[in-house]
């Protein structure tokens, strides 16, 4: 049984949109359908601006300076959200936990998937595991869903790019 399909690949999500802010409406549908949600939503003209507001929103929760910071300000998400869990059957997934009411427009359900997912996420596997990439200049999300919670880099080439500057660091010390 899986009891929280909302932690990770709520996180992924947004790490996803952040990293990556599609052109339009349109694609941020798609991508939601890329990270496994599989309801329409409704729509308004302003969801793509009202979606980037949510997103920044959630980028202060990956860029807050402590675990106390990071919490409030998820807390206030979620309490904004009104997020409140049912069950729903649809897209024959069978029943299942949703913080969502379905009849709400892609920010609002974004709001709390985002919210309540990144909220699962960092308790269940720790508050440290949401960051941004650790190779200046880079600034994406990094969401560290690895065995030993120690993943700094969004992708090998910053992680290798970032090992090439510590060593030349290292020599031009030597000199």
């Amino acid at each position: 049984m899986h009891l929280n399909p909302y932690g990770e690949y709520a996180v992924m999500l947004g790490a996803s949109l952040a990293n990556d802010w599609p052109a339009d409406r349109d694609g941020i549908e798609q991508r939601t359908r890329e990270h496994g949600m599989t309801m329409a939503f409704d729509r308004a003209p302003d969801d793509h601006a009202r979606t980037r507001v949510v997103l920044d929103a959630w980028l202060g929760v990956v860029d807050a300076p402590d675990d106390a910071a990071r919490a409030s300000a998820l807390n206030a998400q979620m309490a904004a959200a009104a997020a409140y869990p049912q069950l729903t059957d649809h897209d024959g997934e069978g029943w299942h936990l949703h913080y969502r009411d379905p009849t709400r427009s892609l920010p609002d359900v974004l709001s709390g998937v985002l919210s309540v997912g990144t909220a699962l996420h960092l308790t269940e596997r720790g508050m440290h595991r949401l960051s941004r990439c650790a190779a200046s200049p880079c600034q994406r999300v990094v969401v560290d869903v690895t065995r030993n919670g120690r993943q700094r880099y969004c992708s090998v080439r910053c992680a290798n790019r970032d090992a090439v500057r510590r060593h030349r660091a290292r020599g031009a010390e030597a000199r």
